[in-house]
């Protein structure tokens, strides 16, 4: 049988979607909250991550303890994430169990901030942002990201900085908390053996009473222009250099999507013309193409990795195979190679 879509709204604004899959036995329920480093004022950089600790840490009915041995009785598979523009929390379960999921995740959507565990999980982020000042790939995306995007949202770090997070006050978060986790600014995302009128009002009981904190919409700061040019940034303990030629690109959710997918698959995946016309000829260890898509933009990028004393080779072996491409495309087999793999990537998420 095919997979069936509903959706459903909340008088409060939240909204619910849900993809049925008839044929599985389990169930994956998110709530999908439209916040991230997009959207923290420059006092608050790293918020949104913060944040997204402390709804592990305690509600006004459980404590941290008993989430995470509520978690384990569910036999859920479970975690949460922050980025740019969302702050997503999941858990999967057998389907029976998918309305006491739900039921956690909308309790933790409130958490309690304890100051004991408030105070814990700031030393604990603190450590977070010194480890990944040990990655190379941290620093180049982080660089890549400024130079495009300077003051703007998106050109923050996700982690935040050091100082701000060192000076963040609860009470800040808090007020925060309260203004991007409002019904409006979240959904929930369903899917597996589920009958959508039971996720609906199951919804409805656990979240229908949430207070609406503005009846406007929270908007994205506009996006500066592009602005072509070169820029470096020099990191001397690392030894090896990074070249990339970033291009502006479409946002997610564009018909272009899927093309652009394949084409960082072709360019730069682990059969590709940079793997082996570049990786594999050992002039660089690593070569190929990423796409970063935000909700009114996006960034495509190749890059080359290797020894600093071989730039000049790396970006040349990146720029021919970039020629290559817009002059004489990819052969039938090459397209054939990657629609296979996205009907196997299509049938393993279903």
């Amino acid at each position: 049988m095919s997979p069936t879509f509903a959706y459903h709204e909340l008088p409060n604004g939240l909204r619910v979607v849900c993809q049925t899959l008839p044929q599985v036995h389990s169930a994956a329920i998110g709530f999908y909250v439209r916040t991230g480093a997009r959207h923290e004022q420059p006092d608050l950089h790293g918020v949104s991550h913060f944040l997204e600790h402390m709804c592990f840490k305690g509600t006004a009915t459980r404590s941290s303890r008993d989430i995470n041995v509520c978690f384990d009785e569910l036999g859920s598979i479970y975690n949460a994430f922050t980025g740019k523009e969302h702050t997503v929390y999941y858990g999967w379960v057998p389907a029976a169990h998918l309305t006491r999921q739900l039921e956690l995740l909308a309790d933790m959507m409130h958490p309690a901030l304890p100051p004991d565990d408030f105070e814990t999980e700031r030393k604990v982020i603190l450590e977070e942002i010194a480890m990944s000042d040990d990655s190379f790939d941290r620093h180049l995306w982080d660089f890549l990201h400024r130079r495009v995007f300077g003051q703007h949202p998106l050109g923050h770090e996700i982690l935040g900085e050091k100082e701000t997070i060192q000076g963040l006050p609860r009470e800040a978060m808090a007020k925060y908390h309260q203004a991007r986790y409002s019904p409006h600014n979240v959904v929930v995302l369903a899917a597996g053996a589920i009958d959508p009128q039971e996720l609906f009002a199951g919804v409805g009981r656990f979240c229908g009473d949430w207070p609406r904190h503005t009846d406007d919409e929270l908007p994205n700061e506009p996006m500066p222009p592009f602005q072509p040019g070169t820029a470096k940034l020099h990191l001397p303990r690392f030894k090896q250099q990074a070249l990339v030629r970033l291009y502006p690109s479409v946002p997610h959710g564009h018909p272009a999507g899927e093309s652009i997918e394949a084409f960082v698959s072709l360019f730069g995946g682990s059969n590709s013309r940079c793997y082996w016309n570049i990786v594999q000829q050992g002039i660089c260890t690593g070569a190929g193409a990423a796409w970063v898509a935000y909700d009114d933009c996006g960034l495509l990028a190749l890059y080359a990795e290797g020894e600093p004393e071989r730039c000049e080779e790396m970006l040349e072996a990146l720029d021919e195979q970039t020629r290559a491409v817009a002059e004489g495309g990819f052969t039938a087999e090459e397209v054939q190679r990657v629609k296979n793999r996205r009907r196997t990537q299509l049938a393993l998420e279903a």
